[in-house]
This record gives structure tokens, sequence and C-alpha cells, in this order.
């Protein structure tokens, strides 16, 4: 598990310069999120599900996203936030995103600080999804758990990367077809679908951050 996009050095802001923009950068994130208002969706008839967007500081803050195994029932083989469906035990959709997490990758929920949530969106497979954005609170590296049955291989994709020039605004090549868009390209992967939805309205939000 790690990011895939090598070694850094002085010239691309290591050090002290990346660790103070870093702090900024996170700061300002947390204020974003603590003074939105989320769009909310009721549907009679559709399930819920909570997901994480997850921040974790790896030399820089990088998203944690899963790529899903082939034993899995929906989206075999994409890119998704830890997350699932809300279980009848879950005391609301924040506890169903955090204990998917503990249970996909192994982020325990006391590691975990909530910062806000996002608009909710229904996905291809007419789930009503509410996605959570908060941060590890414990430093790299942490002791991730992956469940060999969901989960193929764990991202740690940086913001800046996914602020650059990532971005796909035509369909763009997924296992011999084409996804529309949005989509965002990170070494040999693709992040699309309600993920990549979800990431956009991230990404939007917190974009100022990134500048510096």
């Amino acid at each position: 598990m790690r990011g895939l996009l090598g070694p850094r050095t002085q010239d691309n802001q290591t050090g002290p310069f990346l660790r103070y923009t870093a702090v900024a950068m996170v700061d300002y994130i947390r204020d974003a999120l603590a003074s939105y208002q989320p769009r909310r969706i009721e549907r009679d008839g559709l399930p819920r599900a909570g997901v994480l967007i997850a921040l974790y500081d790896e030399e820089e803050p990088c998203v944690l996203l899963t790529v899903r195994t082939e034993m899995v029932e929906h989206h075999k083989g994409q890119i998704s936030f830890p997350g699932g469906a809300q279980d009848p035990e879950d005391a609301d959709l924040i506890a169903t995103a955090l204990r998917e997490s503990e249970e996909e990758i192994g982020l325990q929920r006391a590691d975990v600080e909530i910062w806000g949530q996002l608009d909710d969106i229904v996905t291809i497979s007419n789930f009503i999804v509410s996605p959570y954005v908060g941060r590890v609170t414990k430093p790299a590296p942490y002791a991730f758990a992956p469940s060999a049955v969901e989960v193929a291989e764990l991202l740690t994709v940086p913001l800046t990367h996914l602020h650059g020039p990532s971005l796909n605004t035509e369909p763009a090549p997924w296992r011999g077809r084409l996804v529309p868009p949005p989509s965002y390209s990170f070494g040999e992967h693709l992040i699309w679908g309600a993920t990549a939805r979800m990431l956009g309205q991230f990404l939007e939000l917190t974009k100022t951050a990134t500048r510096p």
C-alpha cells in the first residue's frame, strides 16, 4: 500500500515548506467542511449507505481509496471509498462509514476524526450514499489491515495529484470499454463512477487549500 508518485525532492516541495503547507491545507479543509451544509436526499424504498473520505498524512495529505476485488457483490474491480450499506444496529450513517472502514481496511473508528459531510448521491446500484470526510489521527505508517475478500489494493492518493492534471473530462478507457466523465487517473488506476462524483465535490470544496 503506497502512493504511486515516487520519491519527492527539495525541488518539488518537501521538508519544512511542505510540512507548513500541509498543515495549512488540512486547516483549510477542516474549516471548509465545518461551514458546509450538505444536500440530503430522502427517497422511500432506497437503501442507505455511508462512506468515508479519509485524509491520511503520508509525506503530504492523501485520500484513502480501495480497489475492490472480484468477490464483492457490487462494482467489482472499481475504486471506491471505504464504506457500505447501513446495518440496523448502526446508530447513524457516520457509524456505518466508520464500521465499514474498520471492516474493509482495518482503520479503527477511534483513530478517525470526522470533519463534515458532503452531498448525498444516488448510485447506479440504487443506494443513497452519504459521504463523510475525516482525518486519520494517528501518524503514518498506520497499521492498515485490508480485507482480502473486499480489497485488492489500498491506495493513498495525494491531494496535490488530484488537484493537478488527473481529471478526465472525456470518456476514458476502463477494462475494454469507455466510462463517462468525470474520472481521475492515478498511475495505472482510473477513479470513475460514484466515487469520482463524490471526489469531485470534495476537490471543488477544498481546491483553494492546495494553492501555494
